[in-house]
């Protein structure tokens, strides 16, 4: 049984080592929270806050998970002792939405968890990979930029590309890649730029031979991405349209996608991805694992979840090198050839790096029980 003692949010701020752009802006810094969970024996779990600063990707900001783990979730992990993580999320229910700061916490009372009991989180949370498969995510640039970056990721040994995407531009971002690339694993991500006007448009990207187009339609739209994915041979792939399992049931029920993108913070952690990843199992549906330009703690824990069997398809998490100058784990989450091998050390396998943390940190608070 774990009662927690106390609680450190440390709000800190990473510089990207390149800015990554999307239909919904840039982001140059990756300001987040991380958070330690230290139980009466001494053991500490580490989780973190992977929200933006803006609310472009879900309602969230880091400056609302502040207030809500702060006033609301924080006095709930207090209350009892907890057994196992799979309670948390049941405690957090009286609390509505507000994943990414459940996930948050949840995070790392995986962490505190696994170390209790001598696992891996991957051992704990039931994975079974020794390996991931990692795939590349490049921003909205210069076409010739995106070429060369490509050729440049193939190199390193990526498995597969995905292209962000805007109306107007995607024909020609496209036609220079596959006449590039003609048989380079391809997707694209649109993040919810495009509407029903757009039907056709979306439907001409049929000829690009791509693996799916991730959220296409806006993210409360389960009805259009269902007609729209009747009328393209494309397979969507909804991302920020789900958010629990109840979405994915209806999304199943449908047919509005043949892919799930699964991040643990999107749905309020990794109990509940646990579910959406035995569903699309079980309903046949392919699933991959997505990036949050997280750093190290939120990152080595989404590897763990995406040691999952069903998780068939390249994960979005490269490794530290490619954000960071120096990342806040030890040691730094290495990729060799497109592979991510996952930790088989205790809890999530890293350590919190003091020197970067001090370095980089805004504001330190902490609570006791």
């Amino acid at each position: 049984m774990m009662k927690i003692k106390k609680i450190t949010l440390y709000q800190i701020a990473l510089e990207l080592k390149n800015p990554f752009v999307t239909s919904y802006g840039k982001v140059t810094k990756r300001p987040s929270i991380v958070i330690e969970i230290e139980d009466k024996d001494g053991f500490i779990g580490l989780g973190e806050c992977v929200a933006f600063s803006d609310p472009f990707y879900t309602e969230e900001t880091l400056h609302t998970c502040l207030h809500i783990m702060k006033e609301f979730l924080i006095p709930l992990l207090f209350k009892e002792r907890i057994k196992h993580p799979d309670e948390v999320g049941a405690r957090f229910i009286p609390i509505r939405r507000n994943n990414m700061s459940k996930a948050a916490l949840e995070g790392a009372v995986w962490d505190l968890y696994a170390k209790r009991e001598r696992l891996s989180l991957a051992n704990a949370i039931g994975g079974t990979k020794k390996e991931i498969e990692i795939g590349i995510a490049i921003g909205l640039k210069k076409v010739p930029e995106m070429l060369a970056q490509i050729e440049k990721s193939l190199a390193q040994g990526y498995k597969r590309v995905k292209i962000k995407i805007k109306p107007g531009i995607e024909h020609e971002i496209l036609e220079a890649i596959r006449n590039s690339f003609p048989h380079l694993p391809l997707m694209v991500d649109a993040n919810s730029a495009y509407t029903v006007k757009d039907f056709e448009i979306l439907k001409s990207l049929d000829r690009y031979d791509l693996m799916m187009i991730e959220q296409p339609l806006a993210c409360d739209d389960l009805f259009y991405h269902a007609k729209l994915q009747e009328k393209i041979t494309t397979p969507i792939c909804l991302d920020e349209s789900i958010t629990s399992v109840h979405d994915l049931k209806v999304a199943l029920e449908m047919r509005s996608c043949k892919v799930v993108n699964l991040k643990p913070s999107r749905v309020g952690g990794i109990s509940a991805a646990k579910s959406i990843h035995d569903l699309c199992k079980e309903h046949n549906i392919a699933l991959w694992g997505g990036g949050m330009l997280e750093a190290g703690i939120a990152r080595a824990q989404a590897l763990a979840l995406y040691s999952l069997p069903h998780f068939s398809l390249p994960a979005d998490t490269a490794g530290s090198n490619k954000y960071w100058e120096n990342d806040i784990i030890l040691p730094e989450i290495k990729m060799n050839n497109g592979i991510i091998k996952v930790s088989e050390n205790i809890g999530i396998g890293y350590k919190l790096n003091q020197d970067i943390l001090k370095k980089v940190l805004v504001h330190k608070e902490i609570f006791y029980n």
